[in-house]
């Protein structure tokens, strides 16, 4: 039987959508985490760092940079429990510099993801996927690593169809 985990980083506070700030309650990465959720009625699990990034835009991408600059790995508030149980992992993440933010690379790092298969899933405003599927490859030693999902953050709330189709195409629906 397949199981499948919805994993996902997200960030609230001050946002970058289509050129302006704005301050979110809810991240655009963890909006789209809950309509895979909806659709899928798969399990979930927010990675949270043991101490947040700024909710100011503009720290927070320092804080980010100056992370990814040392290869740092936060520390993160809470681990998922079972992850032997599942064989499907959607990893949800907003475009960090390029890449995944360092606390999924902290999340992959922690656990065996042999003979499993990751979903890359990655909210940006324009930049894509940029090399998150390489490096989530390199953290995640030994997973089967799909073509991910590129969402822009502004348009996250209506993503619903495109992520069905996603989701359809890599059997989770």
């Amino acid at each position: 039987m397949n199981k499948t985990l919805i994993a996902y980083f997200s960030r609230a506070g001050e946002n970058y959508f289509s050129g302006e700030m704005k301050y979110v309650k809810t991240g655009n990465t963890e909006i789209v985490a809950n309509i895979i959720q909806e659709i899928t009625n798969a399990d979930i699990f927010k990675i949270e760092m043991a101490n947040p990034y700024s909710e100011s835009y503009m720290a927070c991408i320092e804080e980010a940079k100056k992370d990814l600059r040392e290869n740092k790995r936060p520390a993160l508030a809470k681990d998922a429990d079972n992850m032997d149980s599942y064989d499907t992992i959607i990893l949800a993440y907003p475009n960090y510099w390029g890449t995944i933010p360092m606390a999924v690379a902290s999340f992959l790092e922690k656990h065996d993801f042999t003979g499993k298969k990751i979903l890359p899933l990655c909210t940006n405003e324009g930049s894509g996927m940029g090399s998150s599927e390489r490096d989530i490859k390199k953290y995640a030693k030994n997973a089967v690593v799909e073509n991910g999902l590129s969402v822009s953050g502004s348009k996250a709330a209506n993503s619903k169809t495109v992520v069905e189709k996603w989701l359809r195409s890599n059997g989770i629906l």
